[in-house]
């Protein structure tokens, strides 16, 4: 894939021990392109794991926070990893293909604990198989993602009938003439899927894609615009917005935490319980800069008497809105929409206001 970014004059960057197109165009062209037409992204940094045997699904379930046993057959579920004490090793997708086998995707600077995190669990138990190698990621993402799906033939103009987070498997998927997983999930905000196909096959479905849409206004889309386009979305990035001093719900990601499955002892559970029982102290929440200025990863955030209380996550300019737009950690009698605060930028202290999140949603 490496040599299909520079052909297509991709500035590339070091990015968790990989080589990564940060951008092709522009961030804002490729961020507009996948709002108003579709974008194609390389994630194949990513790491992909299989669980397979007859306690697969109990293993994995064991793992996360979600409800995996609930899960149908060729379902998805975003979901968090934590450890003991309920902060997070890591936010995943877990893919039921069966009740004997799953897959899990995971990010790509985790890979390092996740894999082994996941194999010490499976030893004895169930089968386990890192695949990250053997297979590439592509996400196609857009209001025209299914248009240029349908244009590949095979499976294309079917999947358009997935719902979302279901996802079609190897063993009966096909675009382009290549054998695919096709998942409607995504990472932009927007609908589209994200495709797994086997590592030799990729450049060929990669080079497919960009060639079906092309009229469309289909075009290849770095991880800057990644960035923007989540952020809009309000969806969180390990590393900043979580990692392993945040818990899943003062992140905003408390719908993920199933205390009431049927199994509930999942590593973190004790923890997890023990906060939701209290008031917590602090929040994630999104923020706009109403002055000049722009928060950025780790600039303190300051009440209105010039004390610090937070810290800014994420932040950049949206390319959608028009607008310098942040998420941040507050204390909770900070958190109600309206309430104003500064932005440490650069020793500056510049106005901000929380306001309701996701900053951008999508049309139905």
């Amino acid at each position: 894939m490496h040599d299909e970014h520079v052909k297509l004059g991709a500035q590339m960057v070091p990015f968790a021990g990989w080589h990564m197109p940060v951008k092709y165009t522009g961030i804002v062209d490729e961020h507009k392109a996948v709002r108003e037409a579709c974008g194609l992204f390389d994630v194949s940094h990513m790491g992909r794991l299989q669980i397979d045997g007859e306690h697969a699904v109990a293993v994995v379930d064991y793992l996360v926070t979600n409800d995996i046993k609930k899960l149908g057959a060729h379902h998805a579920a975003y979901t968090c990893c934590c450890n003991e004490k309920g902060t997070i090793l890591d936010d995943l997708i877990v893919y039921k293909v069966s009740g004997e086998k799953v897959y899990v995707v995971c990010n790509a600077s985790n890979r390092d604990k996740i894999i082994p995190h996941f194999q010490k669990a499976c030893e004895y138990h169930c089968g386990f198989e890192d695949r990250s190698d053997e297979t590439a990621l592509l996400a196609l993402q857009g209001p025209k993602a299914f248009d240029v799906l349908a244009k590949l033939g095979d499976s294309g103009p079917k999947l358009r009938e997935l719902k979302s987070f279901d996802f079609s498997d190897f063993a009966d998927t096909k675009l382009a003439g290549i054998p695919c997983a096709v998942a409607r999930t995504g990472y932009t905000a927007e609908d589209g899927v994200e495709i797994f196909v086997p590592a030799n096959e990729a450049a060929k479905l990669w080079r497919a894609i960009l060639d079906a849409g092309k009229d469309l206004g289909c075009k290849p889309i770095g991880l800057g615009a990644r960035d923007t386009l989540r952020l809009e979305g309000r969806l969180s990035l390990y590393g900043n917005d979580i990692d392993e001093t945040t818990n899943p719900i003062e992140a905003g990601l408390g719908w993920v935490v199933k205390l009431d499955k049927e199994h509930p002892h999942f590593i973190g559970y004790e923890a997890l319980a023990a906060v939701k029982a209290k008031p917590l102290p602090r929040k994630l929440v999104g923020f706009e800069m109403t002055g000049r200025g722009v928060g950025r990863h780790g600039y303190p955030l300051r009440d209105l008497d010039g004390k610090d209380v937070g810290v800014c996550t994420s932040g950049a300019p949206s390319p959608t809105l028009g607008k310098n737009i942040g998420l941040g950690y507050l204390p909770t009698a900070m958190t109600e929409i309206g309430t104003k605060f500064f932005v440490d930028c650069r020793g500056k202290n510049v106005e901000a206001v929380v306001v309701k999140t996701p900053f951008y949603k999508r049309k139905a």
